[in-house]
Order: C-alpha cells, then structure tokens, then sequence
C-alpha cells in the first residue's frame, strides 16, 4: 500500500531536514509537540525513517529514493534547510576564520537584512532572536556544514568549504 498525498510530503520533510528532531518537525508540520510527531512518524512512516546514535530522525535510503531524492556525486552535496539556516549559512564565518558567537551571527543576518532590503531590516529580522540563530546554527552542525568551537561561549564556523555544499531553502508553507 503507497502513502497518502500527506505521509509522502512529510516523508519529503524527513529527508529534506534530515538529521532532524521531533520538535523541528513539529514546528514545520504545525504539531503540538514532540510525542505527537513520534506517533505519527510510528504509525504512518514506520518503514521510512530511523534514529540515530544521537536520537536524531534520519530517513532510509529507499525512502530517500521514493520521495525522488538522489545523491549528487558530481558536484556540491545538497542540503535543503529552513530559509533561518539558509542565511545563517551564507553569513557564518568561512571554515578558515576564526568561529564567532551566536550574537555575532545575529548581527549579520540583521545588517545583511538591512543591506538587501534597504528600509533597516524587516519586522521579521527585529523579531530575531539569538535563541533563534542558536537553533539554525546547531540545526546546521547536525547536517554536517557549520561545527562548533567551545570558548568561554560556543562559538560557530562552517566545517566546510562554502563551495562543498550547496543549502537549498525549503519553500516554508
């Protein structure tokens, strides 16, 4: 039996976000909450989806396969991300400079925000907080791209060159 319109777009989230938690889940599919993601992962995608060695939801190869994903040998690897990881990723410090604060990060993603659209940054980009770059940053060191170099505070810079990967957004619904 194949999966509904619903299971297959959100098996599409599982492997897009992948590694992911409940809760990034849950945000992305307007859940409660982190239990309420682990019953539907159980009883609809029990087949397609694993934990790793870190609790973290991975999405099996053929599952991979089934919502069309395939690994790109020939260039960039490709990482689809939220659109906050996405500009976290092209304003992080590059894997050869010296890794900076979650602050420091914030402040880029509110000037580069005032450079683009010219008005001082959107309500949105005044709304951002550090706990909000915090989650983008560590959401992109589960993927592999941005590492983590503990100071008095944790600091971040990519773990890659920035031409190694490519970070797709994922159209936010």
């Amino acid at each position: 039996m194949g999966l509904s319109d619903e299971a297959t777009a959100r098996l599409e989230d599982v492997v897009a976000l992948q590694p992911t938690k409940n809760a990034e889940l849950a945000e992305r599919w307007g859940m409660d909450g982190g239990s309420e993601v682990h019953q539907y992962l159980e009883s609809e995608l029990a087949d397609h989806y694993y934990r790793d060695e870190n609790s973290l939801i991975r999405a099996t190869a053929d599952a991979a396969t089934l919502v069309g994903e395939e690994p790109n040998e020939d260039g960039p690897r490709t990482v689809r991300v939220p659109a906050l990881q996405h500009r976290a990723f092209g304003v992080v410090a590059d894997h050869d400079e010296r890794a900076e604060s979650v602050v420091s990060v914030l402040h880029k993603l509110r000037d580069d925000a005032a450079d683009v659209g010219g008005n001082g940054g959107t309500t949105d980009d005044d709304d951002l907080t550090a706990d909000d770059v915090r989650s983008a940053l560590r959401g992109l060191e589960r993927r592999g791209v941005v590492e983590v170099i503990q100071r008095t505070v944790p600091t971040f810079r990519l773990a890659v060159e920035r031409d190694a990967v490519s970070i797709e957004p994922i159209d936010d619904e």
